[in-house]
């Protein structure tokens, strides 16, 4: 029988570990490391799925909506967080809006300048954590899809709430899409462990790979934990999703001065059904 390192048992105690919710925040290793945000970008560009971002039939149904309900060809100002590699901005600005993003995925980024170049768009585009950027002006629309309000902490939604409620304009909207409890109920605690977990997603190099999925019912909220290790390094991807009621985001809300003025299906403006693994908000000032 082969000996292992005494080590290994400690070793894979701290592996499966369960932190407090939101203990630690990494987000930006996911968008940022070389090799992962290469296959992010990858997805983001697929058009028939729905990982980065959503598939192109329904970012068109999306924008049809905003620009009917927002009246957006009358030279409105938006802003897109989390543009990724513009798939919303485009195409807001191709009806006339005057468009700004912002997303910390430089090679993203850099993407959507240059289609933008070659649409002949003039897109405010800003590499930065949306966490920190500072935003001079107005927005009549802010946008915030795909989910992200979910992967941040309180103290973080607490902060971008605070942000949307004072670049808002006085008639300006905000619209979010977020996860529901019916999608909470369909998750379940896992461990998975395979050899270049998710094919190969994580690094060109072979690699170990652990999938630790824990769910904190108090707090609705759930944790893929991705550990993997490569001859040379080991890392930890912390996941956190936050999964909300209607009731339990509009709590969020007064403190920034915003209200929900309409509770939605998703951000191409179908009706709400709790059912549904989501649902989106329309937010106005107080």
């Amino acid at each position: 029988m082969p000996e292992f390192s005494p080590s290994l048992y400690a070793d894979l105690e701290r592996l499966n570990e369960r932190p407090k919710p939101f203990e630690v925040y990494t987000a930006r290793d996911l968008w940022t490391d070389e090799h992962t945000s290469q296959r992010m970008l990858a997805f983001h560009l697929d058009g028939e799925i729905d990982v980065s971002s959503r598939s192109t039939k329904f970012i068109e149904e999306s924008v049809t909506w905003m620009a009917a309900r927002f009246h957006l060809p009358e030279g409105r100002r938006v802003f897109d967080f989390g543009c990724g590699p513009g798939l919303y901005t485009s195409r807001l600005a191709q009806l006339g809006a005057t468009v700004s993003g912002v997303d910390f995925s430089k090679r993203s980024l850099n993407y959507a300048r240059k289609q933008a170049e070659q649409d002949g768009l003039e897109i405010d585009y800003h590499e930065a954590d949306y966490l920190d950027l500072q935003i001079d002006g107005q927005f009549d629309l802010v946008t915030l899809v795909m989910y992200d309000f979910c992967a941040l902490s309180p103290m973080q939604r607490s902060a971008m709430l605070e942000r949307f409620g004072r670049i808002l304009s006085p008639e300006g909207r905000v619209v979010l899409d977020v996860y529901s409890l019916a999608a909470f109920e369909q998750r379940e605690e896992s461990s998975i462990y395979e050899k270049n977990l998710l094919d190969g997603f994580w690094s060109p190099l072979p690699y170990y790979g652990f999938l630790n999925t824990f769910k904190y019912d108090q707090e609705n909220v759930v944790l893929d934990k991705y550990t993997i290790i490569e001859t040379d390094r080991s890392r930890q991807i912390y996941n956190w999703l936050q999964y909300f009621s209607v009731e339990a985001l509009e709590d969020e809300l007064p403190p920034a001065g915003l209200e929900i003025e309409e509770v939605l299906g998703d951000v191409a403006g179908q009706p709400f059904n709790s059912q549904r693994p989501e649902f989106a908000v329309v937010l106005k000032k107080s």
